[in-house]
């Protein structure tokens, strides 16, 4: 067990350590120069040379890339994340403050795709072949082959613009000040939180159903219908225990697509989470701010999969005694 432990840290630490090497070297191939796109054309074409050189001093833009990598990680390992050349604060206070709006947006989300997925695919699996069935898979394959942000603007036009039940974006109302009533914010996450989570709901629908099906054609089903038993009773009394556990499995596994698909839902909604401040960061060439965001959602992914993996060994026991024999 505490090899286990000791491998999953040495991973942990070696994906952040990938991260935020390739994210340094991302944003320093890109073309965007940080001076100018944090002072604006107007302001930047109007500086002499001298302030400019300041500015790129300053803000290491000249520095090579290895070289402010390492600077940045000296620093890192000792709690400091550098500072936002965008919003001018500590990376740390900004990517805070901006998961602490994501994640009740995810959570939301994940939840939403977990439950209304599971009640689809059992439905679905256990009317298999009919009306249901095809209108579920329908659904499902349509979802899964539609991108997240054309499903996003289309919810925006239709239910905003034109029916006006939800705000048309942000977190809070526009102009608000001090407090916002939680009522307020729910209100403004939740037609994001429903678009966020479609194409989870996709994934775990289509799961569920083929292990319904599964369930449904075992030894213990057909006893259970050879002494009377209905439909309904078969999959709440057998069959529900045996697909709760996977279709929960795969919705750890796939926190990874929940926060990829935020970052454009969140720009379409203008809704102020981690989502919308790596596109910021990433056009103003903000590389410490977007190694800071880069760094928490790897971590959200990596804690996912983890769980992911436990509850693998969890449902499949033989699974669990591979895994460990690995560790040996």
């Amino acid at each position: 067990m505490m090899r286990s432990v000791a491998r999953g840290v040495a991973r942990f630490a070696l994906l952040m350590l990938a991260v935020s090497f390739l994210t340094f070297l991302l944003v320093g191939s890109s073309p965007i120069d940080p001076v100018q796109a944090n002072v604006g054309q107007a302001a930047y074409a109007a500086m002499s040379p001298d302030r400019r050189e300041q500015l790129a001093e300053r803000w290491d833009a000249d520095t090579p890339v290895v070289e402010r990598y390492l600077s940045w990680l000296g620093d890192a390992v000792q709690g400091d994340l550098g500072e936002s050349l965008r919003f001018n604060e500590p990376v740390a206070k900004v990517v805070g403050e901006r998961f602490a709006s994501s994640a009740l947006l995810l959570a939301a989300s994940w939840i939403i795709a977990g439950a209304v997925g599971l009640v689809l695919g059992i439905a679905s699996g256990a009317l298999r072949d009919s009306w249901l069935d095809r209108l579920v898979r329908g659904y499902c394959y349509v979802l899964s082959a539609t991108p997240t942000f054309w499903l996003a603007l289309i919810a925006l036009m239709v239910f905003a613009v034109y029916l006006g039940w939800f705000p048309l974006g942000f977190s809070v109302p526009i102009g608000s000040t001090g407090a916002v009533p939680l009522t307020t914010r729910l209100y403004h996450m939740v037609l994001p939180a429903l678009v966020l989570s479609l194409t989870g709901i996709a994934n775990v629908a289509l799961h569920t159903r083929e292990k319904t099906i599964d369930v449904l054609g075992s030894d213990y089903v057909r006893f259970a219908r050879s002494r009377g038993e209905g439909l309904r009773s078969i999959v709440f009394r057998h069959g529900l225990r045996n697909l709760v556990f996977p279709a929960l499995t795969l919705q750890f596994s796939q926190v990874s697509e929940i926060v990829g698909g935020s970052i454009l839902v969140e720009q379409v909604f203008s809704y102020p989470g981690l989502g919308q401040a790596a596109v910021t960061a990433g056009l103003g060439g903000d590389a410490p701010l977007l190694v800071g965001i880069a760094l928490a959602t790897a971590a959200l992914v990596f804690l996912g999969n983890a769980l992911a993996n436990l509850l693998y060994g969890a449902v499949d026991p033989r699974l669990g005694s591979r895994v460990r024999e690995e560790v040996r």
